[in-house]
């Protein structure tokens, strides 16, 4: 088993108090959401790199931001909506690996593994630049 795959007990809050917010941006970096990856969200700002918009790709998945998944999709591959799963708890991202992606490329492979409540989805993503902008095109299943 993968570090990914185990468990860690967290103290529960009290009845009626909120949660301990989680430091840093959910795509893993440390700075907070709205330092990282809320300013691609809000169109403020394109993804540099190809693992940068697989990081906010991921964060728009715990956050169930349909408009910016969908913004981000390929147009040959982009579905009509964003069936989220109302059961899925995303609770982490891994980048196990990178290949091209750069402000020098045109295309580029992020492999990660994505973790959540009860499992995780390891999965080699390809993205192309579309008019200057980085976007997911597919990916493939990893065991």
């Amino acid at each position: 088993m993968g570090r990914m795959s185990r468990r860690t007990s967290r103290p529960r809050p009290q009845q009626g108090s909120a949660p301990a917010p989680r430091p840093g941006c959910p795509c893993g970096r440390a700075e907070t959401y709205q330092e990282c990856c809320d300013r691609f969200h809000r169109g403020e700002a394109a993804a540099p790199t190809a693992e940068a918009l697989m990081r906010s790709r991921y964060a728009a998945f715990v956050r169930r931001d349909e408009a910016y998944l969908l913004r981000t999709w390929h147009p040959r591959m982009r579905p009509a909506r964003v069936d989220f799963d109302p059961g899925m708890r995303w609770t982490g991202l891994e980048i196990l690996g990178t290949a091209d992606g750069s402000a020098f490329h045109a295309t580029g492979t992020v492999t990660f593994r994505a973790s959540y409540r009860g499992g995780s989805l390891h999965e080699r993503s390809r993205f192309e630049r579309v008019d200057g902008a980085w976007v997911y095109v597919d990916g493939d299943f990893l065991g």
